[in-house]
């Protein structure tokens, strides 16, 4: 079983980066694909996703252009870099993991790290 912890979260002004991390422990994430979700007191939404092996990726239209995911498998851990931030990127960011093939349903993710805040001022 693998076991995620996201970090990096933080209080930036619009038009700022931040780039969050997934470290994962106990399992290689090379076994899994990763989502990063984010909720923003609603449903919880999928904002990118990459395959076990990193040659699928997909992203929301929200943030495609501005969201870069990435893994470094000898860190164990999955990148979601975010540039030209903005107010409405406001929620905190999950990252989760599922056997199989990229899915964009959170529903289908069967383990979750606990969450990070980011908050972007305009």
């Amino acid at each position: 079983q693998v076991q995620l912890v996201e970090s990096g979260g933080g209080l930036v002004q619009a038009g700022a980066s931040l780039r969050l991390s997934c470290a994962a422990s106990g399992r290689s994430l090379s076994f899994y694909a990763v989502g990063w979700f984010r909720q923003a007191g609603k449903a919880r939404e999928f904002v990118a996703g990459m395959s076990r092996n990193g040659d699928t990726i997909y992203y929301a239209d929200s943030v495609r252009g501005r969201f870069t995911i990435s893994g470094d498998n000898a860190e164990n851990t999955v990148y979601l870099q975010m540039s030209s931030l903005k107010p409405e990127d406001t929620a905190i960011y999950y990252c989760a993991a599922r056997e199989g093939a990229i899915s964009t349903a959170a529903t289908s993710y069967f383990e979750w790290g606990q969450g990070t805040q980011v908050t972007v001022s305009s």
